[in-house]
């Protein structure tokens, strides 16, 4: 029932004579007819409102059967067929299917299309039954070890003959694979592979399984993975494209940016496991080994071997997204994405971008002509590929994730929006209003969430639906992330309009906390001085655009967040990190602490960063700067880096950096030095009311 004022319904009768006519031809609506009465005289008149039809509940359980109709005394046993009954529900009733506690293990990835999420205004909602989580899983359990090797503590299990997993849970956590650092000055690094040096390594020919074994590298920004093909003498040969496309761009094995930090493993074989805890996998033999601890008994361990690449795939198409699907209360875990060990290996480039197949022009010698920046690199920037998320959604609009838990998974947790070939639809991009509140991430092998792709459609829409947009990220606690892809930030926005980051914990990282920005300045209006012909050539190549429009990306607000003890690998980078224009853009009475090292950055605007505001941050013990703008000042009297204000911070560690003047339009004032934890009392409530809030808070 409704109440109405005289007025509003003198408001709600002014209306046209069809809209008259169809409330007379409902019999179950009275009709004002009351010539006596003055209209302007206040008085109330009822009109019943046909209630909504009750959500209809559909039942899951572990012990359920597909035969059952998903009432509560006959729940059905899996996702997919759950699925199917929601399908013919969901165009006219909202549907909630609720899982009961337990384990769910998919044969295969759940595929969310239009038809599965809510039609005609209504809502379908997944979600645990109260406070279980049950755990939607892509692995299966490893079990019946045997003590193979006493001395080392070495066990061993049967797993299907060809499965090679890229990680292992044990006991709720992800384990390393087996793995060895090798000095770089034992190795020279050739077109074909590494040239040993010592002859101490020598001894790696005599290894089985060569062609399994992986080289992986990092130092100052990114993580870069190849697989080796065979092992003759004192050459070790890799398999390519992964290799060649790996010593060439920026930071690369060969060249990395600093030597001093820069580190080389090799990994994936059973001679490697040296430490407890390792593992190795052995797909010809069906065999699963495990370095156990000191009196462990592994057949009391609950391991967990993954055998999908990833588990959830969401999206539409551009004219007819998905809709309306909300996922509250579920444990996402055990994927393993596979593509690095094979030949492409993962060429990363930065936080899950990498580069794939064979690139034109490559250079006849890419260490000493390509290792910062060439034609052939530059050509490929907008062709670049994204990692696949564990979850993945595109295509999609009013899709919320909330009060869930996502561990133990293999690449990127949550990816939003991101390019066609990081979702197993071949549908990129085009994610709208999408929330993502009040969840924890922990114990990944990539980062958390990545939202935004990095093509052409992604920074410059050739349809509006293909943008990404409105994108809520508030409230959730994020940490020990990116274990195997330490490039990857906790948090990463490319290319996106309105998204908010809000009130979320962030810890324990070896990159950055949030990154947000793309493409170096490069896509913005007029482009990037620093990239034309006379520096880095992008713009030599006739696809690479000069835009006169500016990206979608615009007005990001990353504010309350809590970031602490994150850049523990990587001098590059920030704690927070900005990069291109973004009108609007809001970095404000966020408490970042703890990061460490003489090139420990908090706040760093990177190239091209315009029209940033960072204001009433609180920095606690920085190692080296709390603020840092890369202004580009070699390529004076140029300008990148415009429009920014930095006012009202506090720090009590760490130097101000980069050009803050008036010909750039950047202005720096107002921030205050505190010394030690004395902060005044504005500032100490910045950090109070930092990180997750309490339900039912508002942001002040």
């Amino acid at each position: 029932m409704r109440t109405f004022t005289a007025t509003a319904l003198a408001l709600a009768c002014a209306t046209t004579a069809s809209a008259q006519t169809q409330i007379q031809d409902q019999p179950d609506l009275p009709v004002f007819t009351s010539p006596e009465r003055d209209p302007s005289e206040h008085f109330s008149i009822v009109i019943p409102i046909r209630p909504e039809a009750e959500p209809v509940v559909l039942h899951v359980a572990p012990a359920g059967s597909d035969a059952g109709d998903g009432s509560a005394g006959a729940p059905v046993a899996s996702l997919q067929r759950a699925q199917e009954l929601v399908r013919t529900l969901n165009d006219t009733r909202d549907v909630t299917v609720r899982l009961a506690g337990g384990t769910y293990r998919l044969k295969q990835p759940l595929r969310f299309a239009a038809a599965d999420g809510g039609r005609g205004g209504h809502v379908v909602r997944w979600e645990g039954a109260d406070g279980e989580y049950p755990v939607i899983s892509g692995g299966v359990p490893v079990t019946g070890w045997s003590l193979v090797d006493p001395d080392d503590n070495i066990w061993r299990a049967d797993i299907p003959k060809g499965a090679a997993p890229r990680q292992l849970s044990v006991d709720g956590r992800l384990a390393p694979r087996a793995r060895i650092e090798i000095p770089r000055s034992a190795v020279r690094f050739e077109t074909w592979g590494l040239q040993i040096l010592d002859p101490e390594w020598r001894s790696l020919s005599q290894l089985t399984d060569q062609d399994r074994i992986e080289v992986e590298g990092m130092s100052w920004f990114t993580h870069r993975h190849a697989m080796v093909e065979r092992i003759e003498g004192d050459r070790i040969v890799m398999q390519q494209p992964g290799w060649r496309n790996n010593l060439i761009g920026y930071d690369t094995l060969a060249r990395p940016i600093s030597k001093e930090v820069a580190r080389l493993f090799l990994v994936n074989s059973r001679a490697f496991m040296r430490e407890a805890g390792q593992w190795y996998a052995d797909p010809a033999e069906g065999q699963l080994y495990y370095r156990a601890a000191e009196g462990q008994d592994v057949n009391r361990s609950l391991v967990e071997m993954p055998v999908l690449e990833h588990l959830v795939s969401i999206g539409g198409t551009m004219d007819d997204p998905v809709r309306d699907l909300q996922f509250r209360g579920l444990d996402f875990r055990h994927t393993s994405w596979l593509q690095p060990s094979g030949n492409e290996g993962y060429a990363s480039q930065q936080s899950g971008s990498y580069i794939s197949g064979q690139l034109a022009g490559y250079p006849a010698d890419p260490i000493r002509d390509c290792s910062w920046g060439c034609p052939a690199f530059e050509k490929r920037r907008n062709h670049w590929q994204q990692q696949p998320a564990a979850i993945q959604l595109s295509a999609a609009t009013r899709v919320v994730f909330e009060d869930n838990r996502f561990s133990q998974l293999g690449q990127i947790a949550l990816g939003i929006g991101n390019n066609p070939e990081a979702n197993e639809t071949g549908i990129g991009l085009g994610a709208t209003a999408i929330e993502v509140k009040r969840n924890i991430f922990t114990d990944l092998a990539g980062g958390a969430i990545m939202v935004g792709g990095i093509s052409r459609d992604a920074h410059h829409p050739s349809r509006p639906e293909l943008g990404v947009r409105d994108i809520l990220i508030t409230d959730n606690t994020i940490s020990g992330v990116s274990h195997d892809y330490k490039e990857q930030a906790a948090i990463l926005v490319t290319y996106a309009t309105g998204a908010i980051i809000m009130n979320n914990d962030i810890s324990d990282a070896p990159y950055d906390g949030i990154d947000v920005g793309w493409g170096w300045g490069i896509n913005d209006p007029g482009g990037s001085p620093e990239y034309y012909r006379w520096h880095r050539s992008y713009y030599d190549d006739p696809e690479n655009l000069i835009y006169d429009t500016p990206t979608i990306l615009r007005d990001t607000v990353i504010v309350g967040n809590r970031v602490g003890r994150v850049k523990q690998w990587f001098p590059d980078g920030g704690a927070i990190y900005h990069l291109s224009a973004d009108p609007g853009a809001l970095i404000a009475r966020n408490y970042v602490y703890d990061v460490r090292g003489s090139g420990g950055i908090a706040i760093y605007l990177d190239e091209g960063s315009r029209y940033v505001t960072v204001r009433e941050n609180v920095i606690d013990r920085v190692g080296g700067v709390w603020l840092n703008l890369n202004s580009q000042d070699a390529i004076t009297p140029r300008r990148t880096a415009l429009d920014n204000t930095a006012t009202g911070n506090w720090y009590n560690s760490g130097r101000l950096q980069g050009n803050w003047t008036a010909y750039l339009g950047n202005r720096a004032e107002g921030n205050v030095k505190v010394d030690g934890q004395a902060w005044p009392a504005a500032a100490q409530a910045v950090i109070d009311e930092s990180g997750v809030q309490p339900v039912g808070d508002a942001v002040k």
